[in-house]
Formats: structure tokens, sequence, C-alpha cells
């Protein structure tokens, strides 16, 4: 039976059909484990908390900053420097003062996974990595446990359960191979409406209730969602598992031992700091500082500034003088904005020094010998401006 303050608590689901006390009774005596206390993880958390699930456990190493109070609801001002997982749990807590946290704030990796995962029900990945969502997706198999999956950015998210009932597919069922990184994003670097991560963890917390009180019909689909689209959501029914699989397929399995396998390197190695290196490889002598820049903009030359940035991004703010060309743009007819004079001094710059080089190289092909060294891009973008010339230009 509940605690008698219980029935007021959660009578309002109790009395739905197919829920009942039995539905409640469930929800109690179940574990559900929230990998990332992020823009996906915080909804999720909040609504099965809300909702009465007994244990939850939160994994998440890293610290709550300011730009993620937009979206990552549980977390405030006041936690801005703590833990995630920390934060998220004080936030449960104050909902729920009954409820049993258990809180990781190491990073989940092929030696911890199976040992931090195996004593909670279901998994949530609330991540936005794709080493971590193999890691989640093989470690799942292997503990034969349902994966409920979430992924937002920009307008858009998707939600997946994956090793549901028997037949349920895996996460290497759909994407055996992972994207290359340089055409994968960051929130950070591609941009994401708060709203659209609240409407994907609250859906994650929907399928594990579900799951947890009987209600799923445990049939495999991905849900599209479209914040801009008519209708929002999409449904596509997926097939079963893939029999040959090296996860959870029945031939030829070749995954072995999860603490054997470099989730990092399957992925293409660590992510490379963008900001410093650059997305494509380029002459050093044709990068500059943003220092070297601000003593160009100081002298007395005839200098142009291209800011290649989308002009939503641009309308956020930008240097004096500077030119508004989006690289789209540039690149599909770079010749168009070559100086009239060939002699001019070109500097183009972006928001973290990638797109500035593509711009570059473009500008470069279609120009003389003499004028191609003229064509400079700035490392580390508006960014490294606010970080080395202007502490008071806006970082977004």
């Amino acid at each position: 039976m509940l605690p008698l303050e219980d029935y007021q608590r959660y009578g309002r689901q109790m009395i739905l059909d197919g829920f009942g006390l039995p539905g409640q009774l469930k929800l109690q005596k179940s574990s559900v484990v929230v990998v990332g206390a992020g823009g996906l993880g915080c909804p999720a958390l909040q609504y099965l908390g809300a909702a009465g699930v007994g244990r939850i456990g939160i994994i998440d190493h890293d610290r709550v900053e300011l730009s993620n109070l937009g979206r990552q609801i549980l977390h405030s001002e006041e936690t801005v420097g703590m833990f995630k997982a920390e934060s998220a749990a004080l936030a449960l807590k104050r909902l729920n003062s009954h409820l049993t946290v258990d809180i990781y704030t190491t990073a989940l990796s092929s030696e911890n996974a199976l040992s931090l995962l195996q004593s909670y029900d279901i998994i949530l990945d609330c991540t936005d990595n794709a080493p971590t969502r193999y890691l989640l997706s093989d470690t799942a198999v292997a503990l034969n446990k349902p994966l409920v999956s979430g992924a937002a950015q920009k307008f858009e998210g998707q939600l997946c359960v994956y090793n549901l009932g028997g037949d349920g597919p895996c996460y290497r069922c759909l994407y055996p191979r992972p994207p290359a990184q340089e055409l994968t994003g960051s929130c950070e670097e591609t941009g994401i409406l708060g709203a659209v991560t609240g409407v994907i963890g609250n859906l994650q917390a929907l399928e594990t209730i579900k799951i947890i009180t009987g209600l799923h019909e445990k049939k495999p689909a991905l849900l599209l969602f479209s914040a801009l689209g008519t209708p929002p959501f999409r449904s596509i029914k997926l097939r079963s598992r893939k029999p040959t699989c090296p996860a959870c397929g029945t031939v030829g399995k070749e995954m072995g031992m999860l603490k054997e396998i470099d989730y990092v390197q399957f992925c293409g190695g660590a992510r490379p700091d963008w900001e410093t290196l650059g997305l494509v490889s380029g002459d050093p002598g044709f990068r500059i500082h943003a220092k070297k820049l601000e003593d160009a903009l100081k002298s007395k030359r005839s200098i142009r500034l291209l800011d290649v940035r989308p002009e939503t991004e641009f309308g956020i703010c930008q240097l004096p003088s500077s030119i508004n060309v989006p690289l789209n743009r540039l690149v599909a007819d770079p010749s168009e904005y070559l100086p009239r004079d060939p002699l001019t001094e070109t500097y183009i710059v972006c928001r973290l020094g990638n797109d500035s080089q593509i711009a570059a190289d473009a500008l470069r092909s279609v120009c003389s010998l003499d004028a191609a060294g003229l064509v400079r891009d700035v490392v580390g973008g508006l960014r490294a401006w606010s970080k080395h010339v202007d502490s008071n230009f806006p970082v977004y």
C-alpha cells in the first residue's frame, strides 16, 4: 500500500483507466537512471520524480553554466558552478522530499557503465554525443534493459526506445556507423530552442512511465518532432533487430566485452578543439589571431572585413565596419566577393573560426597568386575576439 499522503499526491493519475493503484505501486517499486542532466534530462527527471518513480539515478559529470539556464530547467542561477547531477537532485528533492535519488558526478565510460547501470530497471539516454550513445546502447543490450533515447537540435528532436521487448532494435541496428565529426555539432555550435528539449525530455519520461506501468505497446518506432512542422510529429515504424548487428544480432556478433571497446575512437577520436585548430587544415601563414586583427583595424591601411556568419547571428552582434556575407552565398560564387582592388587586405571572421577558414580558401581559389596572400581568416573567430581583445563583446 501507499503512504496516506500519496493517495492525494498521485490521485489524478491513479484514477486513469489501466493505471490505478497497481500502476502507482509499480512506479514506486521501479528504478530509473538518467544519463545527462541537461536539456533533455531535466524535464525527464522532473516528470519521473513528480510521477513517483521510487528510485532515480542521475549521471552527469558536467557543471552548471549560465548558458544552460535557457533550457535546463532544474538548474538555477544559485546552482551555477555546481555539478549538474547535484543541482538536479536538489530540485527533485524540493519537488518530492520522499524520492530516493542517487547522484553520480563521474563520467560514464566502458569501464564503469555496467556497474553503474545494472541496478536500474530502465536507462534514459539524455546525452548529446555519439560515443556515449553507442556505449549506452551496447550496455542496455548487455544488461537486457530498455533504453529510452532522446535527441534535440535547433528546432527538431527525435525519440526512440531501443532494446524494447524481445525483438526491439538497438541503436547500432539503426546507425551501424557514426557520422563524421565535421557533420555533427553541439547545441553551442548549431543552436537549440529550449522548449524543444522540453518536448523530447517530457516524452522520454512518458515512455518510461508507460513501460513501467505496462501501458506501452512495445512496438518499436522512431518519433520525429519539428517545432516548425505541420503536423509537428511524425512516427516511423522500425524493423525488428538486425540479425547481423554486432551488438544485439543473432549471428556474427563482433562486439566482445564492453571494456575492450574504445567508443571515442570508434566515433572518430576525441572531438578536436575547433576554435583553436579550425574545422579544416590550412596554411598557418593565412591565419591570424584576434590581436593581429585588432592591429589591422587600428591601422590606416585599406582593409576589408567579411563576417560569414548567417544573417541572424550577424544581427546579434558584429564588429564595426564588418560586412556580412553568409558562408553559403560566398562559397556559391566566391569571385563575386573579391575586392575591386586586388591588393586590398581581406580578413574573414565567423563565430568560432571554422566557417572563416572555408570562406578564405574559397576566395583564394579564385584570386591571383599575389592576392591570395592577402586573404586571411581569424583563429577562434569572434569568440577569440571577446576573450583576447574586447571582453565586452557578446558571447553567445
